[in-house]
């Protein structure tokens, strides 16, 4: 195929499992649905790939343009336009839900662990979610982290800790989603952070 006859887009089969999905860093797996979205780089050109689910989740138009081209071959099996976007809406509800941090909730299981103390954090007790750093190579960003109210001020006291003393408990009860009082009460049980 010849650099300037390439599409713009094209949706296939991936025919290894050697590219890595730009949207969630994985694999794609040999056989999986992909979309390819032509790029000109300092390399020269080529496809940026995406699982075609992670793409229509974050790029839904770069989706409906390759489906509108069509950017796959007759006989290529691949889902209706209408569940991809339904996959967008989905995920753009769940971006929407996400609650900011910090915020105090119940544990609605026993599964979850203090990254502080390492015990477990029991069902229906509080635990808080503060930021932490997350280092991916040079870049740097937040990560959630569930401790229960005692290890609180610990753990604001640590380096890669991104959560602020000041403005604390005003931050809990803006992103928390609960009532006063039960905020209240997570920030009795969380006690002094001076």
């Amino acid at each position: 195929m010849v650099e300037d006859t390439l599409a713009p887009y094209v949706i296939e089969e991936a025919r290894s499992s050697r590219s890595r999905c730009r949207t969630c860093r994985k694999k794609i797996e040999k056989g999986k649905l992909r979309l390819g979205i032509l790029l000109e780089g300092p390399y020269g050109t080529g496809y940026l790939w995406h699982h075609l689910t992670c793409a229509a989740r974050r790029r839904l138009e770069d989706v409906e343009a390759a489906y509108a081209q069509p950017a796959f071959e007759k006989g290529l099996k691949v889902p209706a336009l209408e569940k991809l976007q339904a996959l967008q809406e989905k995920a753009e509800k769940e971006r929407a839900d996400r609650k900011e941090l910090p915020y105090v909730e119940k544990a609605p299981t026993g599964r979850s662990k203090c990254k502080r103390c390492g015990a477990g954090i029991e069902q229906d007790s509080f635990r808080v979610v503060l930021a932490r750093e997350v280092a991916f190579g040079s870049q740097v960003r937040s990560g959630p982290i569930n401790v229960h109210p005692k290890c609180v001020a610990e753990e604001l006291d640590t380096e890669d800790c991104m959560t602020e003393v000041e403005g604390f408990g005003e931050a809990l009860h803006a992103h928390s989603g609960l009532d006063a009082a039960t905020v209240d009460a997570a920030l009795a049980e969380i006690g002094s952070l001076g």
